[in-house]
């Protein structure tokens, strides 16, 4: 599962999410466009990427198939910061709300009738049941997650309920509504179903295994070897359990060298892009000098204008999990210097920078 078995269908700037095995032949995800998030159509065979939509004043996430149509639907995020389920014309892309009275967060369709969802109540998530032919919505259960699947082999569904600070994935009948603990998976709530009735797990850059029928305790199915697979946030396996879709962040080291190249090309929007909005910048160890991403740019960019000669060379480069060590020779106005660079990396972004020197 290495090597050519994985590629990267996205390959794009910015938030790219949510998988979602339309057919046998077709990926649906949520993809950056110019800001904005739409639903993007992938053909495996052609590897041809195609956006199925475009809201002016809005993004969606979350992309299915509607069961018994060639339809799509998606959460979708309004400018103006209205939340709702949205039904999408695969064709053509025109919407219409699915759901008026509930602010769906993550959803799954049981059948073309019947979809289960975590909705978001008082700044918390609920399970929900929403009956579309009935116009009803029933709370199941509290402080759920994002990830939900058919259980295979059965008429469950599995959800993700948070417990203290840790994750447990529980089965959920539709039509006596109980529900019953599986089995804990900790600080992960990504999880999809193989057909064999084998559960994986996602964590950082591992994928775990658990049979509720036959395992006493989860295993590793599968550890990744490549570091740009890291903090798998996503999981998705298609129906016939032969093609997994992950969503991973870039690789700690992948940027630090973005922002290094960009450095040298004195290109401030380039270098900047790695970095959070609120990255903070300490003189090493704990001296904060300023924070934020537009300060970053205020002091940077006169830099880049006036130093014609800045460059920085990498002597030696560490990477420990989320963090990078660079050792760097900058030379700047005719004269060189030695320092050291320790970036942290946090949720796909370097969020902070602690400079010795």
């Amino acid at each position: 599962m290495e090597g050519d078995q994985w590629k990267n269908i996205s390959n794009n700037d910015g938030y790219d999410s949510q998988p979602y095995f339309y057919d046998e032949n077709t990926i649906l995800f949520a993809s950056n466009r110019n800001g904005q998030t739409d639903i993007v159509k992938y053909s495996i065979d052609s590897e041809a990427k195609r956006f199925i939509n475009n809201t002016p004043n809005g993004s969606e996430y979350s992309p299915q198939r509607i069961p018994k149509s060639k339809d799509v639907s998606a959460v979708r995020l309004d400018n103006n910061g209205l939340q709702r389920f949205y039904q999408y014309n695969f064709k053509t892309g025109k919407s219409k709300e699915v759901i008026k009275d509930l602010i769906v967060a993550y959803p799954m369709w049981y059948t073309k009738n019947l979809v289960i969802s975590s909705v978001i109540v008082n700044d918390t998530l609920e399970l929900y049941m929403s009956d579309l032919k009935n116009n009803t919505n029933i709370s199941i259960a509290k402080q759920t997650g994002r990830s939900f699947h058919k259980i295979p082999n059965s008429n469950l569904v599995s959800f993700m309920k948070q417990n203290g600070k840790k994750w447990e994935v529980w089965s959920l009948n539709p039509f006596s509504k109980e529900t019953k603990k599986i089995v804990s998976t900790g600080k992960s709530q990504d999880v999809c179903w193989l057909p064999n009735g084998t559960l994986l797990i996602a964590y950082q850059n591992m994928i775990f295994q658990y049979n509720p029928k036959t395992d006493k305790e989860i295993t590793v199915f599968h550890q990744f070897e490549n570091e740009n697979i890291n903090n798998i946030s996503r999981i998705m396996a298609n129906p016939e359990g032969t093609k997994l879709a992950i969503v991973a962040e870039v690789s700690p080291r992948a940027l630090a060298q973005e922002q290094l190249e960009a450095y040298n090309k004195r290109d401030i929007d380039a270098f900047l892009k790695p970095y959070a909005k609120g990255v903070k910048v300490y003189s090493y160890p704990n001296k904060l000098e300023y924070e934020g991403i537009e300060e970053m740019r205020k002091r940077y960019a006169s830099k880049f204008e006036t130093t014609k000669d800045l460059h920085c060379k990498i002597i030696s480069r560490i990477v420990k999990g989320n963090v990078v060590i660079d050792e760097e020779e900058v030379t700047a106005n005719g004269a060189t210097f030695h320092a050291v660079a320790i970036y942290e990396i946090v949720n796909g972004k370097i969020a902070v920078v602690r400079f010795v020197k």
